[in-house]
C-alpha cells in the first residue's frame, strides 16, 4: 500500500521544511508550496490524502484558497489550518469552509501528529463529509469540580437542546464566552457558523448595516444576523450595545424578519441568540429586548465564589500555554495555590489566565513561591494597601478599626466597579447608611469609580 500523500502549504521555508522532515520520517509522502498558486499547480498534479494550509500567505490568505476549494469541490482530501494568529472567528470559518481541524503556531509535533493521523484514519473510513463531524472537536466545557460549575454544565445540557434564546448573566472574565461556545457545540453546532458581536463594537450610526446588511450598487455586504444563519449569534455584553442597535435588533426578533439597508427584501431570521450581560447592567437593556432574550437563563459564579476550582484552573492554564505557545512548564506550590484560593479575583478567570502567562513568561524555578507570586498580583486599587499587609494589631482600636473599614470599603469598592448600590448588597448595608460611611471614611467613591 503506497504511502499517503500530504500536502505542505506555507510560506515559512524552516516551517515547511520541519514539518516535511518530520512527515517524511514517519513515513508519509509529502510535497510543498509556498503560496497559494503553488499549492493549486500541487493539487492538480498529485491529488493529495491530506492538506496542510497556512492562513497567512503572500498571494492570498489560506481561508480564501479553502473557500475557493469548497466551492470548486476540490481539494477532494481533508484540509487542517495551520494559523500562527488563531481567533475563534477564523477557526469557525474554517471549519464551515470545510477544514476538519485548526492547529496553532507555534507548532507542537505531538499535536500535528496526532492531528494528521487522525484526519488520514477518519478520511480512509468514512466519506469526508462524515469524517469532518468526527473530527471536528466539541467546545471544551467550563472547567471545574465544584457544585456550582457542575450545575452549570448540566444546565447548559439542558438548554443546549431547546431553540430559545439563552441569556448568560455573570461578571467580565468569568468564561461568558466560553459557556456559550459550549452551547453551540452541544447543540450539534460543529457544521453550523458561531459569530459574535461585542456589544461595545456598534455604532450608532452604523447599527443597521451591521446588523443587516447593505445592498447598493456599490456594496453588496450581508450583515451578522445574515451570516449567521442556520447557527448561533453570540451578544457579548449585550449590556453594552447602543440603543439603536437594541431598537433594530428587537424589531428584528419580534418580527422574526428584517431587510439590508438599501433593499426591500424581506430575510428570515434563523439562528440561535446567545448573550452575556453583566448582573448589575441589566437596567442599560431595553425591557423588550431583555424578555426576549432571556428566555432561558444561566448564571456563571465569579471564581472567588468556587474557591475550589483554583487549582484545577492553574494546571489547566499551564498545560494550555505549555502546549499552544511553548512556554516553558512552571508548577504552582502548595503555598502559591492556597493564596490565590484566597484571593479575591476581580478580573476572574480572565485575570487568572494573564497572571499564569506572567509568570511563565518571566521563567525561573519549576515551583512558583509564594515571595515571586506576591509580586505579581496585581496591586491593590485605588493605592488602598492590602488587608493582610496591614499590621492592625499595631494600632489603637479605633484607629484599626477605621483602617480596617476604609481598606474593605475601598477594595470592595472596586470590586463592584464603583457602584454603591452594589456595593450595598455585597457588604449587607443600608445604601443611604452606607453613603455616610463612605464620607466619614474619606472614600470618594467617585474617583474609585473613574479609576476603576
Amino acid at each position: 500500500m503506497s504511502p499517503a500523500h500530504i500536502l505542505v502549504v506555507d510560506d515559512e521555508v524552516d516551517i515547511c521544511s520541519t514539518i516535511s522532515d518530520i512527515l517524511t520520517d514517519e513515513g508519509y509522502s509529502v510535497s510543498v508550496a509556498a503560496d497559494a498558486a503553488e499549492a493549486r499547480s500541487e493539487v492538480q498534479r498529485a491529488a493529495p490524502d491530506l492538506v496542510l494550509l497556512d492562513v497567512w500567505m503572500p498571494d492570498i490568505d489560506g481561508i480564501t484558497l479553502l473557500r475557493e476549494w469548497t466551492e470548486a469541490g476540490a481539494p477532494g482530501c481533508p484540509v487542517v489550518i495551520l494559523s500562527g494568529h488563531g481567533t475563534v472567528e477564523t477557526a469557525v470559518e474554517a471549519t464551515r469552509l470545510g477544514a476538519v481541524d485548526f492547529v496553532e503556531k507555534p507548532l507542537s509535533l505531538a499535536k500535528l501528529l496526532r492531528t494528521v493521523r487522525t484526519a488520514l484514519e477518519a478520511s480512509s473510513h468514512a466519506h469526508h463529509a462524515e469524517a469532518q463531524r468526527r473530527l471536528r472537536p466539541a467546545s471544551p466545557a467550563p472547567t471545574g469540580r465544584s457544585d456550582a460549575m457542575r450545575l452549570l454544565r448540566d444546565q447548559a445540557a439542558a438548554v443546549a437542546v431547546r431553540p430559545e434564546a439563552v441569556l448568560i448573566v455573570g461578571e467580565p472574565g468569568s468564561g461568558r464566552s466560553v459557556l456559550a461556545q459550549h452551547i453551540h457545540s452541544l447543540a450539534g453546532g460543529a457544521d453550523r457558523p458561531f459569530l459574535t458581536l461585542v456589544g461595545s463594537s456598534v455604532p450608532e450610526e452604523n447599527a443597521a448595516q451591521i446588523l443587516f446588511g447593505i445592498s447598493s450598487g456599490e456594496q453588496d455586504e450581508a450583515g451578522i444576523l445574515e451570516r449567521a444563519a442556520g447557527g448561533t449569534l453570540y451578544l457579548r455584553n449585550l449590556d453594552e450595545l447602543c440603543p439603536e442597535a437594541q431598537r433594530l435588533l428587537a424589531g428584528a426578533l419580534e418580527q422574526g424578519s428584517f431587510v439590508r439597508v438599501g433593499h426591500a427584501v424581506t430575510i428570515p431570521v434563523e439562528l440561535r441568540v446567545i448573550c452575556s450581560l453583566s448582573p448589575a447592567r441589566a437596567d442599560k437593556v431595553r425591557p423588550d429586548l431583555l424578555s426576549r432574550l432571556a428566555e432561558l437563563e444561566l448564571r456563571v459564579p465569579a471564581l472567588r465564589d468556587r474557591r475550589e476550582d483554583v487549582s484545577e484552573l492553574l494546571r489547566e492554564c499551564v498545560e494550555s500555554l505549555v502546549e499552544q505557545e511553548g512556554l516553558p512548564f512552571r508548577r504552582f506550590g502548595l503555598a502559591a495555590q492556597n493564596r490565590l484560593r484566597n484571593y479575591p479575583w476581580p478580573g476572574n478567570v480572565r485575570e487568572l489566565s494573564t497572571l499564569v502567562r506572567r509568570l511563565l513568561v518571566a521563567g525561573g524555578p519549576e515551583e512558583i513561591g509564594l515571595t515571586e507570586l506576591e509580586q505579581q498580583l496585581m496591586p491593590p486599587q485605588s493605592g488602598a494597601a492590602s488587608l493582610i499587609q496591614q499590621d492592625l494589631l499595631g494600632m489603637p482600636l479605633r484607629e484599626a478599626r477605621e483602617q480596617f473599614e476604609r481598606s474593605y470599603l475601598t477594595q470592595q469598592l472596586a470590586l463592584c466597579g464603583g457602584r454603591v448600590g452594589q456595593l450595598a448588597k455585597r457588604v449587607g448595608m443600608e445604601r443611604t447608611h452606607l453613603y455616610r460611611k463612605l464620607r466619614s471614611l474619606g472614600i470618594d467613591f467617585r474617583q474609585v469609580a473613574e479609576d476603576d
